[in-house]
């Protein structure tokens, strides 16, 4: 008999069941990677993997669905039943997880009335349809049709967003709708009214995610709970994330986290989160919103129990002590051989202006005014505006009118100033000195809100204006920028000290292995190694060094092209065997 059941306690086949789990995002690592990983969850002990689906990687435009490659969520699952570990399964259109927009797609935004998570028709309308395609990937993984789904998550921490329970309900009947037999779980923070707006006891388990005082939030459950039902931390936080401009890389108390665990365990079940946390690849890193801005940085190490990399740490061991004391301990080789070397110092090659190769690169679209990227069907990136602003003058009132995130001002293609968070809006002055001027503004999407309030707001780009004294500027030129088309930049045009520009080096080795590039003396931006991005750079760290997996390379010659927005450029890359991350602030 196949069965999973919740009632008093978790029940596989009959037997009371304790989950031991570690989360690990599919989306997060190279495919080749995958087993690695999940050999190492389970040689820890944990007899379950956890993983979020990202909706905007699955249909990154509307209708458009992408379930191969690295994002064979089917794959991920099967290995993880090869490896010899069950799968909680988290495919909530909202997944939060540091993650651009909460893994929410860009295109939801193009609807001006869109009430995110909220039993708004269209946006039902639009999960019935995703979860159409999304399921067909996993139904017959469930636990009961032999695979190894033994619960799936409705929606993802909603008691720290709203209250809405015919959301969740009718969140809950799409599930349902779409396939979903397996038990269902709802997961909020202990705290406030989290609980009490975010589950929905009838129809799914509630547990809670939390990083401390296991013990006190357990009594917390019970209580919210009010018969006896299974104890589970669905989000055990061992860690955290940096964020540009942190002072530091967050790591926590391994000895605290040991003490968790264990009360964790005596009473109930526990996901760790993260086991591995792995990279932000492209520009998917999300970002938070409080005070100002916090995009996350490209790393999502997490002081995970494995690194960025995936390499076991100290906290790991102490966790397989833990574990190893309630349940026996596998013992099997590891199947990938993963090496790590430093390549040394390459010099650049070419090197071309943003706007010497802008044509090749994008089409443009002409408007009489701005349009955000969500207009032009555009998810990250950058996006360029120009626009003829006359002739010399004093410009006295020059503001940009709802503009995310950094914007360069360019005049006559010499960079004015930059403009950030808080700085967008406000007024400033210009002086115009040439007898014809050209405007030109080009804006990153430094990664949408993740959490909280600001998601209902994320549109990039410039999305109501540009104000020249006192009017707004009309007929514009906009160059779309997702710089997912690097290949088609033309090395032979003219660089010009000051201008974003895109490098090109060439890297030649005889064999492949995970490195780390690191980029002294160079401002902020991304790079590409044989056409795949690995994500940011920025010189306000803490993350000094990029992760590049030897997936990404091959023996021979290798492609590296670093597009910078600042005009800061230096002439050498440098590939290390090491990372680093920023300096370590620790609560040890």
């Amino acid at each position: 008999m196949t069965t999973f059941s919740i009632t008093d306690d978790f029940y596989l086949d009959e037997a009371p069941f304790k989950f031991i789990s570690g989360s690990i995002h599919y989306f997060r690592v190279v495919p080749e990677y995958w087993r690695d990983r999940l050999e190492k969850l389970r040689l820890m002990g944990c007899n379950t993997v956890e993983t979020y689906v990202p909706w905007n990687m699955h249909e990154p435009q509307e209708g458009t669905y992408c379930f191969d490659g690295g994002l064979d969520l089917r794959r991920f699952i099967q290995t993880a039943q090869e490896v010899g570990l069950y799968v909680i399964l988290r495919p909530a259109p909202y997944i939060c997880a540091e993650w651009e927009f909460g893994g929410l797609p860009y295109w939801l935004l193009q609807d001006p009335q869109m009430k995110l998570r909220f039993d708004y028709p269209p946006f039902m309308e639009k999960i019935d349809r995703y979860f159409s395609h999304l399921f067909l990937q996993v139904n017959d993984l469930q636990y009961t049709q032999g695979g190894p789904i033994l619960m799936m998550q409705v929606e993802n921490e909603y008691g720290g967003y709203a209250n809405d329970k015919d959301y969740l309900r009718k969140m809950t009947a799409a599930m349902r709708t779409a396939g979903v037999k397996t038990p269902l779980v709802t997961s909020d923070g202990p705290w406030h009214d989290m609980l009490e707006n975010g589950s929905i006891q009838d129809l799914a388990l509630a547990t809670i995610n939390c990083g401390s005082n296991i013990n006190g939030h357990f009594e917390r459950l019970k209580a919210f709970h009010g018969v006896k039902k299974p104890l589970m931390v669905m989000e055990f936080w061992i860690g955290w994330f940096d964020a540009w401009g942190d002072d530091h890389h967050h790591t926590t108390s391994t000895t605290d986290a040991v003490k968790e665990l264990t009360d964790c365990l005596a009473q109930g079940s526990v996901n760790i989160y993260m086991f591995h946390g792995g990279t932000n690849f492209g520009f998917m890193n999300g970002a938070n919103y409080y005070e100002r801005l916090a995009p996350d940085v490209t790393s999502y190490d997490y002081d995970a129990l494995l690194t960025e990399w995936g390499e076991p740490t100290e906290k790991y061991q102490a966790f397989r002590d833990v574990i190893g004391q309630i349940v026996p301990l596998p013992d099997f080789p590891l199947s990938t051989t993963i090496k790590r070397k430093g390549y040394g110092t390459v010099t650049v090659q070419d090197r071309v202006s943003l706007f010497a190769t802008i044509d090749t690169i994008s089409q443009p679209i002409a408007s009489n005014y701005p349009l955000s990227m969500e207009q032009v069907n555009q998810a990250t990136g950058y996006i360029y505006y120009h626009s003829a602003i006359g002739p010399a003058r004093k410009i006295e009132d020059y503001r940009l009118i709802h503009c995310m995130d950094r914007a360069h001002t360019f005049i006559n293609d010499e960079l004015i100033r930059i403009d950030y968070d808080h700085d967008l809006g406000k007024t400033n002055q210009i002086d115009l000195t040439a007898a014809e001027n050209e405007l030109g503004i080009l804006v990153e999407n430094m990664g949408r809100v993740n959490y909280s309030v600001h998601m209902n707001h994320q549109y990039k780009g410039i999305k109501d204006g540009v104000i020249v004294n006192g009017a707004f500027q009309s007929e514009w030129m906009i160059y779309p920028l997702p710089m997912d088309n690097v290949a088609d930049v033309d090395f032979s045009g003219d660089w010009q000290a000051g201008q974003p520009s895109f490098s090109r080096f060439a890297l030649t080795i005889e064999e492949t292995a995970d490195t780390f590039i690191e980029l002294p003396g160079w401002g902020k931006g991304f790079v590409t190694v044989n056409g795949h991005n690995i994500g940011r750079f920025w010189q306000e760290g803490p993350q000094k060094r990029g992760y590049v997996p030897a997936p990404f390379l091959k023996e021979g010659a290798n492609e590296i092209i670093v597009f910078e927005s600042d005009g800061i450029v230096g002439d050498t890359i440098i590939f290390h065997d090491q990372a680093d991350l920023g300096p370590i602030q620790s609560n040890q």
